[in-house]
């Protein structure tokens, strides 16, 4: 068992976790500006974007970039400076470092190689958005984004639909449509939701309704800004989906035309309706007939 504590001597730098604001620069904490003044080496997500931070604080202390395309390369280069002696701030352009951005790979070597890792709390937008959600704000389910292509969303989100927990999820406003139509795909029009976006900015706002409701407002409103998409769980897990008017092979057809695989959709009807996978395949494609 490995047990290092934040206070405990060593000849190693320590890794600092540091969150950033995810919009109002006065969300930054005393702590954090400390911190970040302190250590030798500040490994940022994007340095441009980081530089303002700094400049704001008045704070001059040397960044080198950190981000999902140089990770390989930059892991061995930091832990060698951590063991040197050298101590290290990572944090991401807005939030909590390893949260939907840059970090995990670094802790997990961090923590592997023994060097002690500092969290330091701080701005998120995931659970900022849930206190004021209105949801059922415990126990709550926190998945992040949600991959781009359509079949692989509804992989994903099928494997949720009887969570009985509050889903939190992240999305870019140019994909915020397609997802919510997705959602309301496979989670049923009904499920309620709440979009909130501009989180700690001037034009914070949220928006509450079924899946439905959502999903035509922004049919017909521009999507502005990067948000937080909160479902409501399951109450009635037992209770499967909601009634579809279709037989299962003419949703297994709806489904394609909307862009699934024939395998894909097969699966999705089938566990929308409680169904034998493999006998809706059998019966689809006529065999044994």
């Amino acid at each position: 068992m490995q047990q290092i504590s934040s206070f405990k001597a060593t000849d190693t730098g320590r890794l600092y976790l540091v969150p950033t604001p995810i919009g109002n620069l006065d969300d930054m904490t005393f702590r954090a500006i400390k911190t970040l003044r302190a250590v030798d080496l500040i490994a940022a997500e994007d340095t441009r974007h980081t530089q303002q931070l700094l400049n704001h604080f008045e704070i001059t202390t040397r960044q080198i970039s950190f981000h999902e395309h140089n990770t390989e390369q930059r892991i061995p280069e930091l832990i060698a400076k951590l063991k040197s002696g050298i101590s290290i701030a990572q944090c991401s352009d807005a939030g909590m470092p390893s949260i939907s951005d840059p970090g995990k790979e670094l802790v997990a070597a961090a923590v592997t190689a023994g060097i002690p890792v500092v969290p330091l709390p701080g701005a998120n937008a995931g659970l900022t958005a849930l206190i004021a959600s209105g949801l059922v704000p415990q126990p709550f389910y926190f998945y992040g984004f949600l991959e781009r292509k359509h079949q692989q969303q509804v992989t994903a989100l099928q494997e949720l639909i009887n969570r009985p927990e509050t889903m939190i999820f992240y999305e870019a406003p140019h994909r915020l449509k397609k997802t919510l139509t997705t959602m309301a795909e496979v989670f049923g029009d009904q499920r309620q939701a709440v979009l909130a976006r501009e989180l700690t900015k001037r034009y914070e706002e949220f928006t509450r309704g079924s899946l439905k409701e959502l999903r035509d407002y922004f049919n017909d409103h521009q999507a502005r800004g990067e948000f937080v998409v909160l479902v409501a769980g399951n109450d009635h897990p037992d209770a499967g989906q909601p009634v579809n008017a279709q037989t299962p092979i003419e949703q297994v057809d709806a489904e394609i035309v909307k862009g699934l695989s024939t395998n894909a959709a097969i699966k999705l009807v089938a566990k929308r309706n409680h169904l034998n996978r493999q006998e809706l395949y059998r019966e689809y494609h006529h065999i044994g007939e």
